[in-house]
């Protein structure tokens, strides 16, 4: 599966800011303690604390060069969770945006070492959990554009779907190949007894069973956000329901 995001770089990095700003923003004066929807035990606050470690997580790696044991997990003393969140969003926005997308950095996915990486795992990382912000506050949901959401689409079906479960070791108990289609593209995901795999695919590709919709609907399915009824499926079920199993194994 091709490394390569659907969008520029620097349309990510404008992503991240305004997603990381827009869950700042809905956390502001809200309940702590409130749930996630469709995240069993995931509270609001939580959620943005998890989002500005990672932040912090993603910035000692790419300073020291290896995988960090140690940094910063909780606000400072007398510090709003809040106000932790945008510490780390202004901080890493500022070291990804000093940085060619294209210079070398180490991550987890061995097809991309890049800056460019990052970008993308951030910016969808943090769209992912605005919508739990605003699910859990009671809010509205702000709408994810069309390129995110398609680009998203493609980001959890080759890192979470094809090359996560490959590290757990996790395949599927059957056989099944599965179109995605969304915004103008497709991809075909196949679970075997052995393997997980993904491939953008031209139309009329050959699959047991098809899931369709749009790209928002289709994103926060994907990432377990949002129940069936919200995609349409056609062919087969078993097949369908593999994907949306090994998706849950590979990103919870």
């Amino acid at each position: 599966m091709n490394a390569n995001p659907l969008v520029g770089y620097g349309r990510l990095l404008e992503v991240l800011g305004t997603e990381g700003e827009l869950l700042a923003g809905s956390a502001d004066g809200a309940d702590q303690d409130a749930d996630v929807p469709n995240c069993p035990g995931l509270k609001l606050g939580e959620t943005v604390r998890h989002v500005g470690s990672l932040y912090r997580m993603v910035l000692a790696w790419v300073r020291g060069g290896d995988r960090p044991t140690a940094w910063q997990r909780e606000p400072d003393d007398g510090q709003s969770v809040e106000d932790y969140f945008r510490a780390g969003l202004r901080a890493v926005l500022d070291h990804l945006s000093g940085h060619d997308p294209e210079e070398h950095c180490p991550t987890w996915w061995p097809e991309h070492q890049s800056y460019g990486f990052w970008c993308r795992r951030l910016a969808h990382e943090t769209t992912v959990h605005r919508v739990d912000v605003q699910g859990a506050a009671g809010m509205s949901l702000a709408t994810v554009a069309e390129d995110t959401a398609v680009d998203g689409v493609d980001e959890i079906l080759a890192l979470w779907f094809s090359h996560r479960l490959s590290v757990l070791g996790v395949s599927g108990t059957r056989e099944g190949r599965v179109r995605i289609r969304t915004g103008g593209r497709e991809w075909i995901a196949r679970a075997t007894p052995t393997s997980t795999s993904v491939h953008r695919a031209e139309p009329g590709a050959i699959a047991d069973g098809t899931v369709f919709g749009d790209p928002m609907s289709m994103f926060l399915w994907l990432w377990g956000r949002l129940p069936p009824h919200f995609v349409t499926r056609e062919g087969s079920d078993d097949a369908i329901a593999q994907l949306w199993a090994l998706l849950r194994l590979a990103t919870r």
